[in-house]
C-alpha cells in the first residue's frame, strides 16, 4: 500500500522536496547525470567539486571491501575533484538551475590558496547555485595544499571558510574530513569563519586489499597503487559517530545546520541520521551500485516507518536519539541480561556454543544427545555475543535481568525487537 508523508526540510533557508541530495562525486558530475537525478526524485546534488585545477586521474582507480559472500560492503576510489575544465562546469551549473529551478544546486568548490577560494565561491554564486559546499576533505588529491590535509588544518579551514563567506552572499557548508581524532575542532573554526552547515563524513583513507600478483594495494595503477578513500556501509558507523558528536556539541550544533553523508543506503541508514539530527542526506556510493532511483526505495520506507510511527513531517523527530547518546562512564552497569535462546527456533548449528566458548565467556553448554545449547546463568556475563552471531532471527533474544551484588534493583529498558 502507498503511503504518502511530507519529506520535505528547509536546510539552511532553502527549502527542500525532501532531504535526499547525491553527494559531491562521480555521480553527479555533468549535465545529463544531475538531471536525470532530479528526474527520479532526487531534492538536490552537491555537484562534483569543482576547482582551477583539473584533475588528471589514473586508471583503474576503483576497489571494494568484501566479506564472504557479501559484495560491496566498502568502497574505494582514488579520483579527485572533477576533470572537467571551469567553465564547463559553470556552465552545467546554470543549465541545470535554469531548467529545473525547484531543485536545489549545491556547489562544491575547492582551492589551493585564498585567492582561489574567492574566485570559485564568486563565480559559482554567478551561476545560480543555491548553496556552497567547500570541501576540506578529499583524501586523494596530488596536491598537499587541498583536500583532507587542509582539512585537520583548523588555522586553513577557518581562514578559507571566511575567505568564502565574505566572496557570497549564499550560506556556506564545511565538508569535514574523518581523517582525524576530532571533528569538532576544525568544524568550530569553520563556524568561526563564516561555515553556517557542516557536511560529515567523506572517506576514510584506507587500503582495502593487497594484490598478490603485483605486491601492492587494489587498484594496481602499473604496478602501485596507493592510500585513498573509503566509502559505502563499512563506514556508516564511523559516520554515525562524527554526526552524533557535532550535534550534541553546544557551540556547533546551536550555529550550524548538518549533512549527514557516508554509507547510506536503505531507508533505515536514513532515518538512523535523521535521528542523529541531520537535517539532509547525502548518497553516493549505493548510486553507483543501484543507480538513481534508489532513491525510490529510500523514500517509501522512511514515509512507511513514519506512517508506522505518528509522524507527519521529519521535524518532529529530527534529533530525538541524541540525549540517549551517553559517555562510558554514564552507563548503568548496575544489572547483566542472560541470554534466553528459543529451543523451538534452535537449528542446532552450534555457532554460539563456539563463539562463547572460544571468543567469550564460557557460558554456554553443549547438549550433545539433543544437540542444543544450553546458556549457564552463573557463567552469563549479558554480553550478547552469542545473540549477534546465531543466524536464526529471534532465536536468542535478552531474558532474565539479573543484578549484580550489592547494586539496588530499578527498573531497566531493554531492546525487545531484533530484526
Amino acid at each position: 500500500m502507498a503511503v504518502k508523508k511530507d519529506l520535505s526540510i528547509n536546510y539552511l533557508g532553502v527549502k527542500c522536496e525532501n532531504p535526499f541530495f547525491l553527494s559531491s562525486s562521480p555521480v553527479g558530475s555533468n549535465y545529463e547525470m544531475v538531471s536525470k537525478a532530479y528526474e527520479a526524485g532526487w531534492g538536490g546534488v552537491f555537484y562534483k567539486t569543482v576547482g582551477i585545477f583539473i584533475a588528471d586521474e589514473c586508471s583503474p582507480r576503483f576497489d571494494i571491501g568484501t566479506k564472504e559472500t557479501t559484495p560491496w560492503l566498502g568502497f574505494k576510489n582514488m579520483e579527485q575533484i572533477s576533470d572537467k575544465p571551469l567553465d564547463v562546469n559553470l556552465e552545467n551549473i546554470f543549465k541545470l538551475k535554469r531548467d529545473y529551478p525547484d531543485k536545489v544546486m549545491v556547489a562544491t568548490i575547492m582551492g589551493s590558496c585564498e585567492e582561489e577560494w574567492v574566485k570559485l565561491s564568486k563565480l559559482v554564486t554567478d551561476a545560480g547555485a543555491d548553496l556552497i559546499e567547500c570541501n576540506f576533505s578529499c583524501p586523494q588529491m596530488t596536491s598537499h595544499a587541498m583536500g583532507s590535509d587542509v582539512g585537520t588544518n583548523p588555522e586553513l579551514v577557518e581562514a578559507y571558510s571566511r575567505a568564502v563567506a565574505g566572496a557570497t552572499h549564499l550560506p556556506v557548508i564545511a565538508k569535514m574530513t574523518p581523517n582525524l581524532a576530532s571533528m569538532e575542532i576544525p568544524a568550530l573554526a569553520a563556524i568561526k569563519g563564516g561555515a553556517k552547515g557542516v557536511s560529515a563524513i567523506n572517506t576514510v583513507k584506507s587500503i582495502t586489499n593487497i594484490d598478490f600478483e603485483n605486491m601492492t594495494g587494489m587498484p594496481v595503477v602499473n604496478g602501485k597503487s596507493s592510500i585513498s578513500g573509503y566509502s559505502g556501509a563499512a563506514v556508516k558507523p564511523i559516520a554515525l559517530r562524527f554526526i552524533a558528536q557535532l550535534a550534541q556539541h553546544p557551540e556547533i550544533i546551536k550555529n550550524v545546520e548538518l549533512s549527514g553523508v557516508g554509507g547510506i543506503e536503505t531507508w533505515r541508514d536514513v532515518v538512523e541520521f535523521l535521528l542523529l539530527g541531520v537535517r539532509n542526506i547525502q548518497v553516493t556510493t549505493a548510486v553507483m551500485q543501484y543507480g538513481y532511483r534508489i532513491v525510490e526505495d529510500m523514500a517509501s520506507g522512511l514515509m512507511h516507518w513514519m506512517n508506522e510511527n505518528g509522524y507527519k513531517n521529519l521535524d518532529e523527530f529530527i534529533g530525538l536519539a541524541l540525549p540517549n547518546i551517553i559517555p562510558a562512564e554514564e552507563l548503568d552497569r548496575d544489572y547483566k541480561v542472560i541470554a534466553k535462546i528459543n529451543e523451538k527456533k534452535c537449528i542446532g548449528c552450534g555457532r554460539c556454543y563456539v563463539s562463547c566458548y572460544d571468543g567469550a565467556h564460557q557460558a554456554i553448554d553443549w547438549d550433545q544427545k539433543k544437540r542444543k545449547p544450553v546458556v549457564d546463568s552463573e557463567k552469563c556475563v549479558g554480553c550478547h555475543l552469542c545473540l549477534n552471531v546465531c543466524p536464526v532471527p529471534d532465536c536468542i533474544v535478552p531474558g532474565d535481568v539479573i543484578f549484580k551484588k550489592g547494586r539496588e534493583p530499578h527498573e531497566v529498558k531493554l531492546k525487545k525487537f531484533y530484526e
